[in-house]
């Protein structure tokens, strides 16, 4: 396939703009046209996802940013001329945004047709071929979109793989012209290895533990409400889902109880409830579990608030009720592992300064939450922290700016994509510069080097040191 698409790419040439429109087109028709199976793959794949979820988080969710992308295609393919310096001396000189060629996206299970589509769609921006290699765990989603693709594109276009982690491995290991992957911080580590073999660029959009401050004089009820509501969506398993809360030491006690009316709220029921989604698998399941038990056995308070009238939901359904843990010590493995479910720790603070340092000394994370006004403690708090994004009074607002780009830092990704972001990350900018002078520009760079050469650098390199120190002295 690879093969394939490298040589289509070098005798096509790179593709004019209505080509490239005409793909992320195809695209788009390939989802809106077949609606109905994909949301139903998706609820086989979760066991229970709401059907309106799904048409919002995976399809609705993405096209702003996308029709975005398509509409400024035209003007982000123009060539720069740089500035005139150049052409005084008779040198043409012009950047070239190229396409770089064959792109690989590994997906994830969470949002399994979003977070292939979006960065495929900026890969068609650019101008390149596509592959996709979608997540085993969402299989009826992967076989869906396995099936449904040559129907709308020539595999020299776009190809989708399936399959389990030794395809996975091997897809990583391909000499790509560039690497797109969402997933673990962990998993993200062997995709980055594997193509580091053959220095393939590698763009990884990755996750990590969100932190909230909820701020002294932030509204607590609102604030408890609104951090409540966004660690459901999607049972929790969002990468930028909100993890840890700090809340000052005084006002836990009423942060806990309006989280917890919150909760009961949104989710009257949960074992027939179709809205409220399902771990995606056992393993996860399993997982998210073992975070909480693990803490509850090492001193943790563990609250489920399980709604009224009910039993806490069957394990076979794979549905955790939402959970309040507070007291969490250092030596717990919830306090530095992503929980990926619909849990969330509460930890108290004193001063929003005692919190970006504890952050500080973590890995970074792909969003910071803060709740409460755009004042001097928030702006001192975005300052002196690190993170992909930050998001304030609400969830994930960093995303919604369709020409804002999005990506982690550190441990929580590298690279970034989204509106121009996504159009330049896949793209290599040439520069091609010529000349028709009769003499050479550069003939002074070699041998034999006169005195009146080596007197003009001395002179240069004087009037630098003086300008230098003069800025250093005003």
């Amino acid at each position: 396939m690879l093969h394939l698409q490298r040589r289509a790419h070098f005798e096509e040439g790179p593709p004019s703009a209505a080509v490239r429109r005409n793909r992320i087109d195809r695209l788009l028709a390939m989802v809106l046209d077949n609606l109905d199976e994909y949301v139903d793959a998706l609820v086989r794949d979760f066991g229970t996802r709401s059907r309106t979820g799904v048409l919002f988080a995976e399809v609705l969710g993405m096209l702003t940013t996308i029709e975005h992308t398509r509409s400024h295609i035209d003007r982000w393919m123009r060539p720069r001329n740089p500035k005139p310096l150049a052409r005084l001396y008779g040198i043409r000189a012009q950047v070239q945004p190229t396409p770089l060629g064959v792109v690989g996206i590994i997906g994830p299970w969470n949002f399994p047709l979003q977070l292939i589509v979006a960065p495929a769609a900026a890969a068609f921006a650019a101008g390149n071929r596509v592959m996709i290699k979608m997540s085993e765990i969402t299989a009826h989603t992967a076989e869906l979109t396995h099936t449904l693709a040559p129907s709308y594109f020539d595999p020299a276009e776009l190809a989708v793989v399936t399959g389990g982690p030794d395809i996975a491995a091997a897809f990583s290991a391909l000499p790509f012209d560039h690497l797109f992957f969402t997933g673990s911080t962990r998993v993200g580590r062997l995709v980055q290895r594997a193509a580091a073999a053959n220095l393939v660029p590698v763009t990884l959009e990755l996750g990590g533990k969100n932190p909230v401050v909820v701020a002294p004089d932030a509204d607590l009820g609102r604030a408890a409400a609104r951090i409540a509501r966004a660690r459901l969506v999607n049972g929790g398993q969002v990468c930028v889902s909100p993890d840890c809360v700090f809340v000052p030491h005084e006002r836990v006690d009423a942060f806990v109880a309006a989280a917890r009316a919150a909760f009961r709220d949104l989710v009257p029921d949960i074992a027939g409830n179709d809205d409220y989604t399902a771990c995606v698998d056992q393993v996860n399941y399993d997982r998210v579990i073992g975070l909480v038990d693990d803490a509850r056995a090492r001193g943790a308070c563990v609250e489920e608030v399980v709604p009224f009238g009910e039993k806490p939901p069957d394990p076979s359904l794979r549905k955790i009720a939402p959970t309040i843990v507070r007291d969490v010590t250092d030596e717990m493995a919830i306090a530095t592992e992503e929980v990926f479910g619909p849990v969330l720790v509460v930890r108290p603070y004193s001063t929003p300064g005692e919190v970006a340092t504890a952050l500080n000394a973590g890995p970074a994370p792909l969003v910071a939450y803060w709740y409460g006004p755009d004042g001097a403690e928030f702006r001192e708090f975005v300052r002196r922290t690190r993170s992909g994004g930050v998001s304030r009074n609400d969830f994930a607002l960093n995303m919604f700016p369709e020409d804002a780009p999005f990506g982690g830092v550190g441990e929580s990704g590298m690279g970034a994509y989204r509106g121009k972001a996504g159009f330049d990350t896949f793209t290599h900018y040439r520069t091609v510069v010529g000349t028709d002078l009769p003499f050479v520009v550069t003939a002074l760079a070699a041998p034999p080097f006169g005195g009146g050469l080596r007197r003009g650098i001395d002179m240069a390199l004087r009037l630098a040191c003086r300008r230098t120190h003069r800025r250093l002295n005003p």
